[in-house]
């Protein structure tokens, strides 16, 4: 497909702006990115939007956002452009312990409260939901480990780490990090679970990786993931992007994941006034969680309907 700047020969980053968006167009983008990952772009993030678009355009070379909306829709081509512009469009910012009270919540109440079984194979699973680059679900290995190794009990532990982004994925499994991002972490986390990189990198310690499993998963589609109970879903500053509405039906369909018990823990703020039969309000300060209440079958299957 050949393009205005191909044809001349010009260099598409001397070339000029593609044309101003008016309204309706830019209605149709907010519509498009909501519809395919349920985030709803506000105002203040519009011009990013723009601006996402007008450099993905330069570099491809094409002539006006048109074109690069019908280019998204380009078979096998199309599908990876488009999580390219999804990983664009995607804040990835975080940083390792970023909730201590949630990770408190978990040594505190969760862990302690897990009994082990005549099934040897039967573990403590753990599910980050929206991990971004991986800093979450790390941070959740080293404090399970953790509290195992100051405890003396022993039993399996997993945790399962899922995000839209493929390329933040990416860099969670390589488990490189900037300095700056490990600057939570105690001298005892630092001694036991990362190691020196470079002069500006640390890497996580093999031991940690494997407890990880990272996944890639649109929350949109959760009725169709394939993922075991859990013990505790942490799903922090990710609905916040989503509706009121999007995030209520989000929650509903996560709580399905908790096993009998199970702890679900948001980010303060995150949702307001939800209620679910098959969970109640868990109160513990400066955490927003929801315990998975005693249920049989018929109860799953009204929730799910």
């Amino acid at each position: 497909m050949a393009t205005r700047e191909q044809k001349q020969g010009v260099d598409p980053w001397q070339a000029e702006q593609p044309a101003p968006m008016d309204e309706a167009e830019l209605q149709c983008w907010i519509d498009l990115f909501e519809s395919r990952t349920g985030i709803y772009l506000l105002k203040e993030r519009q011009s990013f939007l723009l601006t996402s678009l007008t450099i993905r355009i330069r570099e491809l070379q094409l002539v006006d956002y048109a074109t690069y909306y019908q280019y998204l829709d380009q078979g096998l081509q199309g599908q990876r452009e488009w999580e390219r512009l999804v990983d664009r469009l995607t804040v990835h910012e975080t940083r390792f312990i970023r909730d201590e009270r949630a990770l408190f919540l978990i040594c505190e109440h969760c862990l302690p409260g897990f009994q082990l079984s005549m099934d040897k194979d039967k573990a403590f699973n753990v599910w980050s939901a929206g991990c971004a680059t991986g800093e979450e679900p790390y941070s959740l290995a080293m404090t399970i480990n953790n509290y195992l190794e100051k405890s003396g009990r022993s039993f399996a532990y997993s945790v399962l780490a899922t995000d839209i982004s493929q390329a933040s994925l990416i860099t969670a499994q390589q488990a490189v990090y900037l300095n700056n991002r490990g600057k939570n972490l105690s001298a005892a986390f630092r001694q036991r679970y990362i190691q020196q990189h470079d002069n500006l990198h640390f890497n996580v310690n093999k031991s940690i990786r494997d407890k990880v499993t990272f996944s890639q998963l649109n929350l949109l589609d959760l009725n169709k993931a394939d993922i075991p109970l859990m013990d505790i879903i942490i799903c922090q500053n990710v609905l916040i992007y989503f509706k009121q509405e999007c995030r209520r039906a989000i929650l509903d369909h996560l709580i399905r994941y908790l096993k009998p018990g199970g702890m679900l823990i948001l980010g303060a703020g995150e949702i307001f006034n939800w209620k679910n039969p098959l969970v109640k309000s868990f109160k513990f300060p400066s955490t927003l969680a929801f315990k998975r209440l005693e249920t049989n079958e018929e109860d799953n299957k009204a929730v799910s309907q």
